[in-house]
């Protein structure tokens, strides 16, 4: 299979992939069930009755906590103002910091949030014990912690603590603030923007740095950073219940970039990606795409749109269950392929941060199978033997099959509805096809009948350009179907569409003299576009 590097090899400057966006959260070990945090207020800290009062008390020493550090060590701490980014805002204070380059906390949000907690109940009947209570999990809305930071391994951070026991935490990371890091003491040669490397001096030393994102390196990284900004526990609390912390990963990203050299290819480039990824891209490709087997039992989404965002920046998303593939062009420099999973039990690994690698490796593979299958999209260009060799008929048993020709408007109809058939799953049903075909072209039934659809379809069946799915009558097209459908509709709208438009609104008057180069030069195409129509009338 072709891939972008093989395909536009003089316009890359290089390429890499590495994880972008890594969202953790932290659970407390020993305290996440009722009946350890029971065991824990009655035996180790020598509660007799766990209520309300309990877990008030613990969240009203970790806030007054909070607000000593923050007033200790100088820092901003503000509520969270509705519709301010909380990036953008504590974007100078950041940047003071990588000015200075100097680590730690440089601000300090407070938000009321959604968050995990316990409730306590008095029981509806009398019992034995008579300071027995129930908790039970729930969610209920209170402060919340924003930390921000810069680390001296994982560069800038950010991480989130819930005042309300269990505590729990979240932690935000970027692959490539750990990349510039890494380079920097490497002392390599680099321009970043943002969160994309548009230069450096060595691109293999770029890629192996990108490599050595361990879970080792996280975890050590996130339990210094709980342990200074965490809840706090006593020593004899800490050793009775040995407490640490599982990380788990919430949400995930892994980028393929390709760096051009000259920023004039990227958007045209861009341009025919998201065109033959809404053609190209059904629902048996996605799945292809994503390693899985498609079923009818298949829960999730299975779809590809455009999303427009940022003045005009368009998106190309390819959705599957809970995760998505993405393609959007920045900086007019880069191309990005990028893979996001909220859920990684969409691809049966383990959310735990020890299956960080084995994550790496099986969106590696996805994201290189969604750049091969692009690369060989792009690398389609009309082949005038092909056409000879399908408008002629073909003979198979005792079946003849007529010719396809590329003028034919039924043919380029129906060609273009069955390349949208990424909705229909099981493939497409000559009913489906028919009513497609009638409603996306506003034709009547008598200008194109059922029995006109089905002698098409088994022309283009005959050619092997059609298949059936399994025993059903439904249809779908072939590797060789889409790749020729491709063909047929490019071929019309980038020489038919032109063409027909200079027919009947621009026409040059063969008679007229040109006064200018561009004028003769508009001649002499015309009059070669006119010969290519003479060639196939022929």
């Amino acid at each position: 299979m072709e891939t972008f590097t093989q395909l536009f090899g003089d316009l890359l400057a290089f390429v890499y992939h590495c994880f972008d966006r890594i969202v953790i959260y932290g659970y407390l070990s020993g305290l996440s069930r009722p009946e350890q945090v029971v065991h824990f207020f009655r035996n180790v800290v020598g509660v007799a009755v766990v209520d309300k009062e309990v877990f008030s008390r613990r969240t009203a020493d970790y806030q007054a906590w909070v607000e000593a550090f923050a007033r200790n060590h100088r820092l901003p701490i503000e509520w969270a103002e509705k519709g301010v980014r909380k990036e953008d805002h504590v974007l100078p204070w950041q940047r003071r910091m990588a000015r200075d380059d100097a680590y730690g906390v440089y601000f300090i949000f407070k938000s009321m949030e959604q968050g995990p907690s316990f409730r306590v109940s008095v029981p509806k009947y009398a019992t034995k014990d008579p300071n027995y209570r129930i908790l039970a999990r729930q969610r209920s809305r209170f402060t919340h912690y924003y930390f921000y930071l810069r680390d001296e391994t994982l560069g800038p951070m950010m991480m989130r603590v819930a005042s309300f026991f269990p505590f729990q935490t979240t932690y935000y990371l970027n692959g490539h603030s750990f990349i510039e890091q890494e380079l920097k003491r490497a002392q390599i040669g680099f321009r970043k923007t943002d969160n994309a490397f548009l230069a450096v001096d060595d691109v293999a030393a770029l890629q192996a740095a990108a490599d050595r994102l361990s879970p080792a390196i996280i975890r050590g990284r996130l339990d210094y950073w709980t342990l200074i900004l965490g809840p706090k526990f006593s020593t004899k609390e800490r050793k009775q219940l040995n407490l640490s912390r599982f990380y788990a990963i919430a949400q995930i990203e892994y980028c393929r970039n390709f760096i051009f050299k000259r920023n004039f290819p990227i958007h045209k480039l861009f341009e025919r990606s998201c065109e033959l990824g809404l053609w190209r891209l059904t629902a048996d490709k996605i799945t292809e795409i994503f390693g899985t087997r498609l079923n009818r039992r298949m829960r999730g989404k299975l779809a590809t749109v455009i999303d427009r965002i940022e003045h005009g920046h368009h998106v190309f998303r390819a959705y599957f269950k809970n995760a998505f593939l993405k393609q959007y062009e920045k900086f007019a420099t880069f191309l990005r392929n990028e893979l996001v999973s909220n859920n990684l039990a969409d691809f049966r690994l383990k959310k735990g941060l020890d299956h960080l690698d084995a994550v790496r490796q099986r969106f590696q593979t996805i994201t290189d199978r969604f750049a091969g299958f692009q690369a060989q999209w792009l690398n389609v260009h009309v082949d005038f033997p092909l056409l000879q060799r399908l408008a002629l008929p073909i003979t198979i048993g005792a079946v003849r099959y007529p010719g396809i020709k590329i003028h034919d408007p039924r043919v380029i109809r129906l060609l273009e509805v069955l390349l949208h058939g990424g909705s229909h799953v099981g493939g497409w049903t000559a009913k489906h096809i028919h009513h497609a075909v009638l409603t996306t072209f506003h034709l009547s039934d008598s200008a194109y009948r059922p029995n006109q659809l089905r002698y098409d379809l088994r022309k283009l069946k005959g050619h092997g350009l059609l298949q059936r799915d399994g025993s059903r009558y439904a249809y779908r097209l072939t590797p060789k179907g889409v790749q020729v459908a491709l063909l047929f509709l490019f071929f019309h709208k980038r020489l038919c569409g032109p063409l027909a438009n200079s027919r009947f609104h621009h026409r040059p008057d063969p008679r007229h003299q040109p006064a200018s180069k561009l004028e003769a030069a508009y001649h002499r195409a015309d009059k070669a576009i006119q010969q290519i129509v003479d060639l196939l009338a022929a």
